[in-house]
């Protein structure tokens, strides 16, 4: 089989590809999740406790020693609502930073993977994916448990939650098979994701609230990928509220294609990895 030959770029193909390989996926996801934590005494109990720690850390020093309260005067202040509405927007820029952080040397630190014609490489994007989607889950479930014990109750809305999530998970996975690729004849791609991450939070609403800003600048906000899916998952989980149907079936509708277009890139630059590694 030559590696130089051009691969199947359609969406179906994309499907196909996902499906007939989800136990290969599995099984990767899974080694790289229990590799992470291997050698320690904790072991994969780390994944919970370092959540819990930090929205401790949350808690204390923006309940107490700032006592921060969030937006509006409509909108519910007690001392710990600062803590979980700030563990929302940051688990979500968690989710799209550090599958992106990840995606530029995909396939720089797979090359043993690139010799192999037949091993599936744009399965390596989801593998990444799945795992950071491993850790914003127990993240979640931590989140949920915080605002139950702060608050004593649940708002039934958080069942919205992953249709919320879905359409960033589609769009970081397009973008993932682009820097993927991108970061094979670029390597200068990693440092730029690092600085590009840090500025997408501090451009989304992640410790503060749209409301707080200027009118002017709103619009630069909500330009942000993250915004709109920060401000849906406090909306079903802090608030109760429902989510933006239409709102998500267009983010959903654009991040298809997105992912589509990332795939479809991916595959046909994928012929010329074996050249530059």
């Amino acid at each position: 089989m030559n590696p130089h030959t051009d691969k199947p770029t359609s969406f179906f193909s994309l499907i196909v590809s996902a499906w007939s390989h989800r136990q290969l996926i599995y099984q990767m996801v899974k080694r790289d999740i229990v590799s992470r934590y291997r050698g320690s005494f904790m072991g994969i109990f780390w994944s919970v406790i370092n959540p819990i720690f930090m929205l401790v850390v949350y808690t204390l020093v923006f309940s107490v020693v700032f006592k921060a309260r969030w937006g509006a005067a409509s909108v519910p202040s007690s001392k710990t609502d600062f803590a979980v509405i700030l563990f929302v927007g940051l688990i979500t820029h968690a989710l799209f930073a550090e599958t992106l952080s990840r995606a530029s040397t995909l396939v720089l630190s797979n090359v043993n993977y690139v010799k192999k014609v037949i091993f599936p490489l744009e399965i390596l994007s989801i593998v990444s994916l799945c795992g950071v989607l491993f850790h914003t889950m127990i993240s979640m479930l931590v989140l949920i448990t915080a605002f139950f014990i702060f608050n004593g109750y649940l708002h039934w809305t958080l069942i919205f939650t992953p249709l919320v999530m879905l359409p960033l998970v589609f769009l970081t996975l397009g973008i993932s098979w682009f820097l993927a690729s991108l970061g094979v004849f670029v390597r200068d791609v990693g440092q730029s994701i690092t600085i590009l991450m840090t500025i997408a939070m501090f451009l989304s609403p992640v410790f503060y609230s749209i409301s707080s800003l200027p009118v002017k600048i709103r619009p630069l906000i909500y330009l942000n990928p993250l915004t709109f899916i920060i401000e849906q998952a406090r909306a079903v989980l802090i608030w109760g509220k429902y989510p933006d149907f239409i709102g998500l079936g267009c983010y959903t509708l654009v991040s298809l294609i997105i992912m589509w277009l990332g795939y479809a890139w991916f595959q046909k630059t994928r012929k010329g990895f074996a050249d530059v590694l």
